[in-house]
C-alpha cells in the first residue's frame, strides 16, 4: 500500500531548492550526472536520516535525527540527492551526491509500497558497518523526526550491504539488530557462535 512519507520542515526543503536554483552550488558539487542533467530538477521524497549510534546489550536501539536527504529527480528518474543537516541558526543545505544509494533508496521505496501495512519510511544509518538501511516505521503518522526503533518495524538494507545483509529484504528490526549488536559490540554477544546470516524476507 501507500508509504506515509513524513512532510520535511519547510526551511529545509527551502534550503535545498535554493541550492537546486544556484548555477555555482550545482557546479561544484561532485555530482556529474547533476551537472549534466537536462531538464528541470524536482526535490521529492524527503526522508528523514536517524543514526543509529548504538545497540545496547538487552537489544534496545539509540537513535537520533542527523537530517533530511531529499531525492533529486530529472525526468522521472533521481539523478542524486541533496542533504540537509540542523544547526544552531536552524536547518541548512549540506552538499549534493550521487551514487549507489541514491539509486538503491528509488529502489527500496518502490518494493516498500508492495509489503502489505502502512509503514512511515524513513533513513537508518549505521556509520559502525557502514550500513544504510530503510526503515519503514510501524505508525504512519508519527513525527518523523523521532520515535524508538520498534522491533516490528522493517528494515531494508540498501546495496551495497555488509556481508552476510541480504540486500534490499525486508528484515523484522527484532531480527536485524542482534546481527547489529553482534558486529557492532563483538564483545557483549552472548553465545559462542554468532547470529545466523539474514537472507530471507521477514
Amino acid at each position: 500500500m501507500p508509504l506515509h512519507v513524513p512532510p520535511a520542515p519547510a526551511p529545509a526543503l527551502r534550503t535545498v531548492l535554493t541550492a537546486l536554483g544556484s548555477p555555482t552550488a550545482v557546479r561544484e558539487a561532485r555530482t556529474p550526472s547533476l551537472r549534466t542533467a537536462q531538464g528541470p530538477l524536482t526535490a521529492e521524497l524527503p526522508l528523514p536520516v536517524h543514526v543509529l549510534d548504538r545497540v545496547t546489550p538487552a537489544g534496545t536501539s539509540a537513535t537520533r535525527l542527523a537530517g533530511w536527504r531529499f531525492l533529486i529527480r530529472c525526468h522521472e528518474r533521481a539523478v542524486a540527492a541533496a542533504e540537509t543537516r540542523l544547526t544552531p541558526d536552524g536547518w541548512a543545505f549540506s552538499h549534493f551526491f550521487e551514487g549507489p544509494y541514491v539509486t538503491a533508496t528509488e529502489r527500496a521505496l518502490r518494493q516498500a509500497e508492495t509489503v502489505p501495512g502502512a509503514y512511515q519510511p524513513r533513513l537508518l544509518s549505521v556509520p559502525g558497518l557502514y550500513m544504510l538501511t530503510l526503515w519503514l516505521h510501524g505508525d504512519p503518522t508519527a513525527d518523523g523526526t523521532g520515535g524508538h526503533l520498534a522491533p516490528t518495524d522493517l528494515l531494508v538494507p540498501l546495496a551495497p550491504a555488509p556481508p552476510g545483509i541480504a540486500a534490499h529484504r525486508p528484515h523484522r528490526a527484532g531480527d536485524l539488530l542482534p546481527v547489529l549488536t553482534h558486529r557492532l559490540t563483538p564483545a557483549l554477544a552472548t553465545t559462542p557462535t554468532p547470529p545466523p546470516l539474514l537472507g530471507s524476507p521477514a
